[in-house]
């Protein structure tokens, strides 16, 4: 099983540490959120060096998620992901722990940029994410069409990227996409935050790819800033959100769209064929809740081990939820030891 997955994203290396209140406020960031880094944000990397023990991660949403899955596939080179890193140290700390797990990685190298790079600030338990793409940011749709990376996309039977990856190659997703629909297989993708969808740009690129989309992931708060994006007026309810989107226009018609919404510590949503079911998470102790960060790119990573395998909903949910509690019990999106999980 070569390749059967590709993740295109934004690689970043996480810089993670537990910090005071203080900071957040001082750079106005929200817990449960996840922002683009302005030149306001630009002092909080060092200071969070030189304030807080930091741990440095490989990370970005899509390479989460597919290291995750491979993980639980255990297959070596199952996977794929295709992303844009610098020619420096932390691109090469990257590489080498995407190696390290499995995961094939086809990565555009801009020499002129460094690698892209993720604050992670984690207070109680849950975090904040801001994030400086760098190179990330330059990735070029002319990579994609390079034959030998081409022929990744052609090899795969399944696609997925993280929402993020709108602001950077809307250009590659669509034409990936596009051979998905065109070859009934199957593309995925995450709402992965509120401001992709209200920032016209990423919107408009958001529902350009939407039709092409069999599976959409995201949580709670995602889901009701889509609906507020949509004017879906009065609807709140996360279900009703859900089985909404799962009944959108499709571009292609070899199989109904399924929602995936997380949410938190309830139950997780899915919407098919005008059907919304729930499965419970794995109840785990707040002593034994060390960090949320990654816990929803791990839950996808869990979620599509057991899809591309061609499990049933109720098994891939099951995947997703082991993946989710064993990530919530480490710092950082750190895959624990040896996966031991069965259907």
């Amino acid at each position: 099983m070569s390749n059967i997955l590709l993740g295109m994203g934004n690689p970043l290396l996480d810089i993670s540490a537990v910090v005071e209140q203080d900071i957040l406020d001082k750079y106005d960031l929200q817990l449960n959120n996840a922002i683009l880094a302005e030149e306001k944000h630009n002092p909080l990397y060092k200071e969070m060096v030189d304030k807080y023990p930091v741990e440095y991660i490989a990370g970005g949403a899509t390479q989460n998620s597919i290291r995750v899955c491979q993980w639980m596939l255990k297959t070596k080179g199952a996977t794929t992901f295709i992303g844009c890193i610098g020619e420096d140290d932390f691109g090469t700390q990257m590489t080498n722990a995407c190696q390290a797990d499995g995961v094939t990685t086809k990565y555009m190298i801009d020499k002129s940029t460094p690698t892209g790079t993720c604050g992670v600030l984690v207070k109680d338990g849950e975090r904040s994410l801001i994030a400086a793409l760098n190179a990330a940011n330059n990735y070029k749709f002319e990579h994609l069409q390079e034959a030998e990376n081409w022929k990744i996309v052609e090899d795969a039977k399944f696609y997925y990227s993280a929402g993020f990856f709108l602001t950077v190659s809307p250009d590659s997703m669509m034409a990936v996409a596009k051979h998905s629909a065109e070859n009934n297989k199957c593309y995925m993708m995450n709402l992965s935050a509120p401001f992709l969808m209200q920032v016209p740009p990423f919107l408009e690129a958001m529902m350009n790819t939407l039709p092409y989309v069999d599976v959409l992931f995201g949580n709670e708060s995602e889901a009701v800033t889509f609906a507020e994006s949509q004017k879906w007026e009065g609807i709140t309810d996360v279900a009703e959100i859900a089985l909404k989107i799962s009944q959108m226009p499709k571009a292609s018609d070899h199989c109904t769209r399924t929602v995936v919404f997380t949410q938190g510590a309830d139950a997780t949503i899915v919407a098919k064929d005008g059907k919304v079911t729930k499965y419970d998470v794995i109840k785990l102790a707040k002593e034994d809740l060390v960090d949320t960060n990654g816990a929803g790119d791990a839950f996808v990573g869990g979620f599509l081990s057991q899809f591309v395998h061609g499990k049933e909903l109720a098994d891939c949910c099951k995947g997703g939820n082991y993946a989710a509690n064993a990530i919530i019990q480490q710092s950082g999106c750190k895959c624990p030891g040896e996966s031991n999980f069965s259907c």
